[in-house]
């Protein structure tokens, strides 16, 4: 196995890159200028107006916005949206939204549950009445639900497209870490054309929502360590760099196997979830990545934010510096992911032969 990058995601990931080198934007006010560069459509298919690309490229997208903490609505439209939609919707579904992508019009999905994060067995529950399914529940942590204009929304019969304008749909905001808009959503007998319910698909959203955070995770780390790097090799204390202590550069150094671990379990899940390899073996190979995957996000990233925060002393907390950006968008994705004990028992329930 082979996890280079090759020309098509050098060619994304340099995109990405020269963009952010232009813009000094790194909320919303950016999401124009992504939608003017293409870079949306890179996994949209060419019959939709897209690049016919795939999980790859947007990984490489992904992290390379995640490095610079960049808070705009690419996760949840690429990896929980686009990706899924072209992977297990019917031509119809897909063909409603995906090409108004290179518009820039955000897609999320409903992943969790009171208590259930990525729930696998979704109480939201949809009927069917002729051409017509009405679908009642409550969801959580919903990410840029507001700002959505469709939301894939798990249910007891499959994944259902619901419009965010639909009467019966509530959006309460929630708390959030971070600059990344969070919500609640209450559906209540929201009706939508029976073609927009699907019955499969939904463990190949969590996949590719998991390889997708994953993404996002590498990129931050990678980012956060570059930044307290350079803090540490510029500021000064008694008269020497701080990176030449020699309890700073062991923690420098914990910091750099760690983003390495996370690096390799990212990319190893992609391009393992990326092949084209249907048989079981493979699949239950590559779910035993993305729960590695998981588990390393959920329990790895926020002590080694932790740490990145603690090397910057009192600077570190300034809203006015970079470094809160990362801490708070990485806290935020290990909740979405149900937090470290809840990945350890996924993970160790996959290994269990009980």
């Amino acid at each position: 196995m082979d996890f280079t990058r090759d020309e098509g995601q050098d060619a994304v990931a340099e995109v990405v890159v020269s963009l952010l080198e232009r813009e000094t934007a790194r909320d919303m006010e950016l999401w124009p200028k992504l939608v003017d560069s293409g870079l949306l459509v890179v996994a949209v298919p060419e019959r939709h107006g897209g690049d016919g690309m795939g999980l790859l490229e947007v990984a490489a997208l992904l992290t390379e916005l995640a490095t610079d903490a960049v808070a705009v609505p690419a996760l949840p439209t690429l990896g929980f949206g686009v990706l899924p939609l072209v992977a297990s919707a019917p031509e119809s579904v897909g063909a409603r939204v995906l090409p108004d992508i290179a518009k820039g019009t955000v897609v999320t999905a409903a992943l969790s549950e009171a208590a259930a994060p990525f729930t696998v067995e979704p109480k939201t529950i949809a009927v069917t009445s002729g051409n017509i399914v009405r679908i009642s529940g409550r969801k959580v942590a919903v990410p840029y639900a507001e700002q959505a204009s469709w939301l894939l929304v798990p249910t007891d019969s499959g994944i259902a497209l619901v419009d965010t304008r639909a009467e019966g749909l509530t959006l309460t905001p929630t708390p959030v870490s971070g600059g990344i808009p969070e919500y609640t959503v209450q559906l209540d007998r929201v009706e939508i054309p029976a073609e927009q319910l699907w019955p499969n698909g939904l463990a190949e959203l969590h996949r590719l929502a998991l390889a997708s955070i994953g993404s996002v995770a590498d990129g931050l780390l990678r980012g956060a360590i570059t930044l307290t790097a350079e803090h540490l090799r510029t500021r000064h204390q008694f008269g020497r760099p701080l990176a030449e202590f020699q309890a700073v550069a062991q923690q420098i150094a914990d910091l750099y196997v760690v983003s390495r671990t996370l690096h390799v379990a990212a990319v190893s899940a992609n391009w393992a979830l990326a092949q084209d390899d249907t048989s079981q073996e493979h699949r239950e190979r590559t779910d035993d990545d993305l729960a590695v995957l998981a588990y390393t996000v959920a329990e790895q990233l926020p002590a080694a934010m932790q740490k990145c925060h603690h090397l910057h002393g009192g600077l570190g907390v300034d809203v006015t510096h970079p470094m809160h950006r990362y801490y708070s968008q990485a806290k935020d994705i290990a909740r979405w992911l149900g937090g470290a004990s809840f990945r350890l028992d996924r993970l160790g329930a996959g290994c269990s032969s009980t």
